[in-house]
């Protein structure tokens, strides 16, 4: 099973780097998701973690379900971890 701790991490660290990036909006982009998996695939170790390098399309459409699926059920767990966890499952 891939790391899932690591590859929160990772989104973490994406964040604060699309915050960085976007900082004279605040971190308003619409367009985040395609910021976000264009990173995971060329500037970080997304690939190893998950045993194969997913398709950039199908990364950026799980980030925006994601986005929408943990808006609408508010869990208690850090978006970082609650992204990983279904990003390992489906794409293991």
């Amino acid at each position: 099973m891939a790391d899932v701790e690591r590859i929160a991490g990772l989104l973490s660290e994406v964040s604060e780097t699309h915050h960085t990036v976007y900082r004279i909006t605040d971190g308003t982009d619409p367009d985040w998701a395609s910021f976000y998996s264009t990173w995971l695939l060329r500037l970080s170790e997304l690939g190893d973690l998950l045993g194969s390098t997913p398709v950039r399309s199908e990364l950026t459409w799980m980030l925006v379900q994601l986005d929408k699926d943990y808006a609408a059920q508010s869990p208690d767990e850090p978006w970082p971890r609650w992204y990983a966890t279904r990003l390992v499952e489906h794409f293991e």
